[in-house]
């Protein structure tokens, strides 16, 4: 009897190694066409191709024989607010497979780890809140008990409710953070960890935003989501105290960005949409982003520590310390190479203890 092969997982290992189709068909010496059969579930792959495809793909052949269905691209991917607006074919595939085998690695890290989320993740409709994402982001505070003021760590927020928060290159791409909610598994967001703190912080909320109020998409999400986050980070009953009274301009704007902890520019957008600075005022200060070349990258002093999530650190620091798998072992566990792991987490971690909610090994 011939062993399972999870035919998708091909696909997965080929986008997550950066071939084209066409490019790995030619590093394997088959047609194309014979590569698409066995990719689409078609034809039955032999044997001696899963050796030359692990290979030529640098992945255990066990990788293969995994049972976990293959997940699509997610409802929400968008790009940074600095780079291009557009994201190629082969950046999308390489998140998908990277989330992909995320997913897989967390569920068979979560065997061996007991994990109970300290609150839940509010489940609030925005049709059914008359589109009113700043309403639906009050509730979310009020619900998570969230202190007047600016939100000191948002990413410890999240994982006390059993969100996954990772940072990664997200395949060189331009997108600043995905989101992937899977039934029986906690939801997982790749954050950019090219962007500044100040865009990451507000990128965990936009991503927030797709799982609390979004079960499906419609064309306003993205502008729903920023609006959430806009109202997460800064309250209106709480930031007009920073904006009333006082004239509002870069200087003002640069002191107001370590203390709420997001941008100069997000500040200046609420402060506009909230009615503390005029059209004519808004245009100037934003000539003068532009001038100073502040839309592209905030003055770099008054950048501010990155919050650090904690849950997959202490998953890994469980199994390598706790139970004591060396590197490789753990990568047997997760069919993955050593030297590839590496590149997906941060393996010197264990040595350090790691934030956020504690997990404790499974009885």
């Amino acid at each position: 009897m011939k062993a399972f092969v999870n035919n998708g997982l091909l696909r997965v290992a080929r986008q997550a190694s950066g071939f084209s189709q066409g490019d790995a068909a030619t590093k394997l010496n088959i047609p194309q066409v014979t590569l698409s059969r066995y990719e689409n579930s078609l034809s039955t792959p032999t044997d001696e191709f899963l050796k030359q495809a692990a290979f030529a793909y640098d992945i255990p052949i066990e990788f293969f024989r995994q049972p976990d269905a293959v997940l699509g691209a997610p409802v929400s991917v968008h790009p940074m607010w600095r780079k291009k607006k557009n994201i190629s074919t082969k950046e999308m595939d390489l998140i998908i497979a990277e989330l992909n085998i995320r997913i897989m690695h967390i569920r068979r890290m979560l065997l061996g780890v007991d994990f109970e989320p300290q609150t839940k993740i509010p489940k609030l409709d925005i049709e059914e809140y008359g589109e009113d994402a700043e309403r639906i982001a009050a509730l979310v505070r009020a619900q998570w008990q969230i202190p007047q003021g600016p939100i000191q760590n948002l990413t410890a927020i999240m994982e006390r409710a059993g969100i996954i928060i990772i940072h990664s290159a997200l395949g060189g791409s331009s997108v600043s953070g995905v989101t992937m909610s899977v039934p029986g598994l906690l939801p997982i967001i790749l954050l950019n960890n090219e962007q500044p703190s100040d865009r990451a912080r507000f990128t965990l909320a936009h991503e927030l935003a797709h799982l609390v109020m979004h079960r499906f998409p419609n064309a306003e999400m993205e502008l729903q989501a920023n609006s959430f986050a806009s109202a997460l980070l800064m309250p209106p009953g709480d930031i007009q105290t920073a904006f009333s009274g006082r004239r509002i301009d870069l200087e003002r704007l640069a002191a107001l960005k370590p203390e709420w902890k997001v941008s100069m520019q997000a500040l200046l957008y609420r402060a506009q949409s909230l009615g503390f600075v005029d059209k004519g005022q808004a245009a100037h200060l934003w000539r003068k982003f532009s001038l100073h070349r502040i839309k592209l990258r905030e003055p770099i002093e008054l950048d501010f520590p990155m919050e650090k999530p904690g849950i997959i650190s202490q998953m890994i620091k469980l199994h390598l310390c706790n139970f004591g798998y060396s590197v490789p072992e753990f990568g047997q566990i997760l069919h993955f190479h050593p030297h590839r792991l590496k590149q997906y987490y941060d393996l010197s971690e264990t040595e350090k203890n790691p934030s956020g909610p504690k997990l404790r090994l499974a009885k």
